[in-house]
């Protein structure tokens, strides 16, 4: 079957079973899938299951697909043998260029053609460690979720430049919906991505504000639990703003602009160490 074609995907690989690759596998697990878990961290198999074992009650209150049982998965030392029965593969491994360069040319060589290579990556594009894919690079792209993936629905999918946006973005995108997530996608590649760098320039004020004596850091958590948690749980800036502006976004800008330009000139930058 070619990358073109429409593969009905029954099993999944997950690669890494920390924290993103367990919950992962929770939520295949979920949704009717038989699973390949693989990882060689010490004591991997044994905490895949505790983990499994502790989060399935909470699956079993939100809802249960078809077919969906902790026995549906297994766990191997390498996928080397198994790759005829893989039709995606959610890779979960460390946040290291090397590392990803390595593991995708061999998950590039060995999967089949018209499986998706998807990485949870929180910050990497897979631009960076793509070049390393000599055989279907246009099959590979980020699927980074929110954490916990079984609970958060979030998922942005990211494409590198030569990723096929004709079938395999799509083919993605109808994936992740299918396990109830809702997916954005991301036009152009950003280190990063979204969520993160919204978070960041979230936390960088916050921390501003704290360490120049204007607010305690318990009020400032009230603040934001107490107001812009309340609305974007429900709305995001966008719509928010439209409806500030009594349904135009730019009545809005007109009416705050300046008073928010003041307000973004006095923010202060803060260094990490």
């Amino acid at each position: 079957m070619s990358i073109a074609g429409k593969n009905v995907i029954k099993t999944v690989a997950t690669i890494g079973t920390g924290v993103i690759g367990a919950s992962w596998t929770a939520l295949f697990l979920a949704r009717g899938l038989k699973v390949l878990v693989t990882d060689p961290a010490p004591n991997a198999e044994k905490n895949l299951k505790t983990y499994l074992q502790a989060q399935w009650p909470t699956l079993t209150r939100i809802g249960l697909s078809e077919g969906a049982s902790l026995k549906n998965y297994t766990f191997v030392n390498s996928l080397d043998n198994h790759f005829d029965e893989i039709d995606f593969i959610q890779e979960n491994g460390p946040e290291r260029v090397e590392f990803k360069r390595t593991l995708f040319a061999y998950l590039d060589e060995k999967a089949r053609p018209e499986v998706i290579i998807a990485s949870s990556s929180s910050g990497i594009p897979s631009s960076e460690y793509v070049s390393a894919c000599r055989h279907h690079p246009e099959r590979v792209l980020v699927g980074h979720p929110f954490n916990p993936p079984h609970l958060i629905p979030l998922v942005e999918v990211v494409p590198h430049a030569a990723t096929n946006r004709e079938t395999v973005v799509p083919r993605a995108m109808d994936f992740y919906k299918s396990l109830g997530k809702k997916p954005v996608l991301i036009q152009k590649e950003i280190p990063g991505f979204i969520v993160n760098r919204l978070q960041a320039a979230i936390l960088m004020e916050a921390y501003s504000l704290v360490s120049r004596g204007i607010i305690s850091a318990a009020d400032l958590d009230t603040t934001m639990t107490s107001s812009l948690g309340l609305r974007w749980a429900l709305n995001g800036p966008f719509a928010l703003n439209a409806m500030a502006g009594n349904g135009s976004f730019q009545h809005f800008l007109e009416h705050l602009g300046p008073a928010a330009k003041s307000w973004h000139d006095d923010m202060r930058n803060i260094r990490l160490k």
